[in-house]
């Protein structure tokens, strides 16, 4: 149990220093690599408290919210460079 504390601390500590990369992002890619950064850390934390709690739901919530993240993520990229979603 102490292991899983200290790495959720870490991945939350990494997460701090991804929001910064989002705030002050020099570029919209930038920011938006960051949003998807954050989303790929949830989901290892969701992960985690399913595995150490041994909560098998908290694989599918997670696995849910990875295709909810790809999706999003594919959604923005093409109206970043289209400026339109639909064709």
């Amino acid at each position: 149990m102490v292991y899983f504390e200290a790495f959720i601390w870490v991945i939350l500590l990494s997460t701090s220093l991804v929001l910064y990369r989002i705030i002050k992002g020099p570029s919209t890619y930038d920011r938006m690599l960051g949003v998807n950064v954050i989303g790929t850390k949830t989901i290892i934390i969701l992960v985690l408290i399913g595995y150490v709690f041994e909560r098998p739901h908290f694989f599918d919530i997670a696995l849910l919210y990875a295709i909810l993240n790809f999706i999003a993520t594919v959604v923005i990229a093409k109206y970043l460079e289209r400026g339109r979603i639909c064709e």
